[in-house]
C-alpha cells in the first residue's frame, strides 16, 4: 500500500507542498487566471491591475468565508460582459468619466453577490438534495461543456491573432498570421505532451512550462523574422516601478440593479457543476493516494455559493468585475493534480502583489495572444470534458427521453446563442445571455418533465 501511495503524485486540499514548490504551483495557477480575467476588464473597461488584485482578494475572503474546505479560484465572469458593457455604454451615462460609470456598475455588482448569498442560504436550510432536484447531473454537466465550448472561438481567434489584434486577412500578413499559429501550436502540443509525458514534479507544470516555450518561440521568431508577435502595452501604461490600483466605490442606481443582478442566476448552475467536479477529482486522487479521508466538497454548496456571494461583493466594493470561481484553474488543478488549499492562498497573494508592479502587470500583458490562445485551446476544452465526466461519475441514464431533452435544449441553446447572436439571444424584446438562457430553460424543462415523476415510480 505504501508503495503504491508514494508513486501518486498530487496534493489533496489540506496537504502543503514544500514552500518552492507551493510557488510554482501558484504562479501556474496566477497564469492560467489571467487571460480571462484580464480580458473581462479590457472588454469592459475596468482597471486592469485593479481586477487582478479584486480577484485575488475576492478568492482570500471564499477561502476563509468556506473554512478553507474548497480549492477555487475566483475571477471575473464573462456572464456579467453584456449587461456590465451595455449599462457603460447606455444613454444614461453618456458624459459620465470612465471612473463613474465603473462605480454604477459596481453597485449592480454588489448586489449581484447577494443573489448567490439566498441561493447558498436556501441550500444550506434544505440540503444538498433540493439543489440536485433543480440542477440534476445532466443539467450541471450539459451547462459545463456549454461553457467550454462557447468560448471556442475565442481560443481560436486568440490563437490566431498577431500582437493582440484579432485575426483579420486584410490588415495582417499572412506571413504574420502563419506565425501565430506556429506560436500556438508550439503552446498547445508541448502543454499536451508535457501534462502527458512529464512524471514527478516536472508533470505538474505543463500549464507553466508550456506557456513558457510559447513565449520563447515568439522571442526566436522576433529576432529571425522581425515580426513582433508580443503585445504592445497601452500609452497609458504606467512607467515607473510600483502604482497602486484604481479604487472606486460603488454608486446606488436602479439601472444598475435591474441590468446586472439577475445574471448571477446563470453563475449559479456554473459555480454549481464546479463544485461536483472539484469533489469528484479530489475524492479520486484521495483514493488513488490510499487516504482514509473523504472530501465532502459536493456537500458544501451552500457555502460555496454563499463564498461565491462575498467575492461578488468584495470585488464589486473596491472596483472589479462581477466573477465566480474558474473552470481554467479547475482544469489546471485536474491536470495537474494539485488541489492544495495553500497554493491558492498564495496565487492569490502573488495576484494582489501583480497589481501592485508596474513591471510585472506590464510583462504579462505583454505575452503574446497566441501563446493564451494555444493555452486556452486546451483549457476551454478541458471545462466541456469535465462536463461530461460529470454526468458519467452520477450515472446519467442518456437513453432517458426526458434527460435527452434538457441536454439537447441546453447544448443547442448555449451554442446556438454564442455563434448565432454573439452571446446574447435577442428574447421577446430583451437580450438573454445565452449560458443564462440554457441553463434557465433547462431547469423550467427539467421541473416540468418531472411533475408526477414521483407517482409513475411509485405506481
Amino acid at each position: 500500500m505504501e508503495k503504491n501511495q508514494q508513486h501518486v503524485i498530487g496534493y489533496l486540499p489540506d496537504e502543503r507542498p514544500p514552500i518552492w514548490k507551493l510557488l510554482l504551483y501558484a504562479i501556474q495557477q496566477v497564469i492560467v487566471m489571467f487571460p480571462a480575467t484580464v480580458a473581462v476588464a479590457l472588454i469592459t473597461n475596468f482597471h486592469i491591475s485593479t481586477t487582478i488584485f479584486a480577484s485575488g482578494l475576492a478568492t482570500l475572503c471564499f477561502i476563509f468565508v468556506t473554512g478553507k474546505k474548497i480549492p477555487l479560484y475566483y475571477g471575473s465572469s464573462f456572464s456579467y460582459i453584456a449587461a456590465i458593457a451595455g449599462l457603460m455604454g447606455s444613454e444614461a451615462l453618456l458624459g459620465a468619466s470612465l471612473n463613474e460609470k465603473i462605480a454604477v456598475a459596481q453597485f449592480g455588482i454588489v448586489m449581484s453577490g447577494f443573489v448567490s448569498i439566498a441561493a447558498g442560504l436556501i441550500v444550506k436550510q434544505f440540503g444538498r438534495d433540493s439543489i440536485e432536484k433543480i440542477l440534476p447531473a445532466s443539467i450541471t454537466g450539459s451547462i459545463a461543456m456549454v461553457i467550454g465550448l462557447t468560448l471556442a472561438g475565442t481560443a481560436l481567434s486568440d490563437a490566431a491573432s498577431v500582437n493582440g489584434a484579432i485575426y483579420a486577412p486584410d490588415a495582417q500578413s499572412a506571413l504574420a498570421v502563419n506565425l501565430a499559429w506556429t506560436v500556438s501550436l508550439v503552446t498547445l502540443l508541448s502543454t499536451i505532451v508535457f501534462s502527458v509525458y512529464l512524471k514527478g514534479f516536472l508533470g505538474q507544470l505543463p500549464l507553466l512550462l508550456g506557456p513558457i516555450l510559447g513565449c520563447i518561440t515568439a522571442f526566436i521568431i522576433k529576432l529571425a523574422t522581425g515580426i513582433n508577435l508580443f503585445k504592445v502595452l497601452p500609452e497609458t501604461a504606467n512607467s515607473g516601478i510600483f502604482a497602486l490600483p484604481v479604487f472606486t466605490l460603488p454608486k446606488p442606481s436602479l439601472a444598475a440593479v435591474f441590468a446586472i443582478m439577475p445574471i448571477a442566476i446563470a453563475t449559479i448552475p456554473e459555480s454549481t457543476a464546479h463544485v461536483f467536479q472539484l469533489d469528484i477529482y479530489v475524492n479520486d486522487l484521495a483514493r488513488k493516494k490510499n487516504s482514509s479521508k473523504t472530501y465532502d466538497i459536493g456537500d458544501r454548496l451552500g457555502q460555496n455559493l454563499i463564498g461565491d456571494g462575498i467575492g461578488d461583493i468584495v470585488a464589486g466594493f473596491i472596483g472589479g468585475p462581477a466573477g465566480t470561481n474558474y473552470g481554467e484553474n479547475i482544469s489546471a488543478m485536474a491536470i495537474t493534480r494539485v488541489f492544495s488549499i495553500p497554493v491558492l492562498m498564495a496565487a492569490s497573494v502573488i495576484a494582489m502583489i501583480i497589481s501592485c508592479f508596474s513591471p510585472l502587470i506590464n510583462a504579462i500583458y505583454a505575452i503574446p495572444t497566441a501563446v493564451i490562445g494555444g493555452l486556452e485551446v486546451y483549457l476551454f476544452g478541458a471545462i466541456a470534458a469535465q462536463g461530461i465526466a460529470i454526468m458519467v461519475e452520477k450515472k446519467v441514464d442518456l437513453f432517458s427521453a426526458k434527460n435527452i431533452a434538457v441536454i439537447a435544449t441546453i447544448m443547442v441553446i448555449g451554442l446556438g446563442g454564442q455563434y448565432a447572436f454573439g452571446g446574447n439571444i435577442p428574447f421577446f424584446g430583451i437580450d438573454v445571455p445565452c449560458v443564462a438562457g440554457a441553463a434557465i430553460f433547462g431547469i423550467l424543462l427539467n421541473l416540468f418533465l418531472s411533475i408526477g415523476e414521483k407517482k409513475k415510480a411509485e405506481d
